[in-house]
């Protein structure tokens, strides 16, 4: 059933700065930006009505054609981790209604920190690196990183909020990431994204807009990447109270301490390696989604102990990235 739920729903999902600066002296314009970039992160907290929509659009290989515009959507809570004011944490859950029962999906996390000293990066296939972010690319500047909906990583950037003309937007360098499950089901012929990720405030809510080329791997041992396609991705989040968030709600209140552990868990393992590396999977995103995610349902249902699913989430972490 989830992975119906999810064919059904989800439409992409991920990565820690381990050092970061102080915030800024109070009563300063540097403080003033920082709030207002603070602000704007957490406009992102609330309940809403999602639509994702995916269109290829023009290719770059012969023989390739774009794929036709695929859309879909569903009610999404939008929930605030952690603030400790220079790192944010939101976590997004899918509250969906199917054949009269109400289901519950943990979606993709979204961390942010203030003037990071390193990122963790996607580098290529079932791999992950730290890496460091120079003095002049992070002042003022805020890192953005996704992860999966096991807590594993999914892609992580650089950019600066600005707030001209009325619009309250960050933009991230280019950044690789992993394909989404979309594409990864499908064996396509490209393996990676190098995107532009943007999140920019709207009367109505907020809008995720991804600006992504499709890469293909070079031919034998030398070349370099090929572009196959260029990609619009458009998640746009419509602040909407016409559905009941209860259900994401109880399922957070329940589980978070088990998902707290697991985050710890997936830091201390990418802080062991400068980095990570783990087996992806396309319907899970990583192979250890399918397990993580059962025992968080798990610990919801009392069928398992919180300290029981957190060893054996502990042991699966530790097992899936040994290099």
């Amino acid at each position: 059933m989830r992975a119906l739920l999810i064919a059904a729903c989800l439409a992409t999902t991920a990565i820690p700065a381990l050092a970061v600066a102080q915030a800024p002296a109070a009563n300063t314009a540097e403080h003033a930006a920082y709030e207002q970039d603070r602000k704007a992160i957490l406009s992102q907290v609330g309940d809403f009505n999602v639509r994702f929509d995916m269109r290829e659009t023009v290719n770059f290989v012969d023989g390739y054609a774009p794929l036709a515009p695929k859309a879909s959507g569903g009610h999404e809570i939008v929930r605030v981790v952690y603030d400790t004011g220079d790192r944010i944490s939101l976590q997004h859950i899918l509250v969906m209604e199917h054949e009269g029962q109400m289901h519950v999906i943990k979606h993709w996390r979204q961390d942010w920190v203030w003037q990071p000293a390193s990122v963790l990066t996607y580098a290529g296939p079932n791999t992950w690196t730290l890496t460091p972010v120079g003095e002049s690319e992070r002042a003022g500047a805020w890192s953005q990183t996704v992860w999966q909906t096991d807590d594993s990583p999914r892609y992580g950037g650089v950019g600066r909020w600005s707030h001209a003309n009325g619009l309250a937007e960050w933009v991230s360098a280019p950044s690789w990431r992993p394909l989404a499950r979309r594409d990864a089901i499908r064996s396509p012929v490209y393996d990676r994204y190098l995107g532009v990720n943007r999140h920019a405030l709207t009367p109505w809510g907020w809008v995720h807009i991804q600006d992504n080329l499709k890469m293909q791997p070079a031919q034998g041992s030398e070349g370099e990447l090929t572009v196959v396609v260029h990609e619009d991705v458009v998640n746009s989040y419509r602040r909407f109270d016409g559905f009941d968030p209860k259900a994401g709600e109880d399922y957070w209140a329940a589980t978070q301490g088990y998902w707290a552990a697991v985050r710890d868990a997936w830091d201390a393992a990418i802080a062991r390696g400068d980095g990570i590396h783990l087996q992806e999977e396309p319907q899970a995103g990583a192979v250890t989604g399918p397990e993580l995610m059962d025992l968080a349902d798990r610990v919801q249902s009392g069928e398992i102990t919180e300290a029981d699913a957190i060893a054996q989430a502990e042991a699966l972490i530790r097992e899936s990235t040994t290099r």
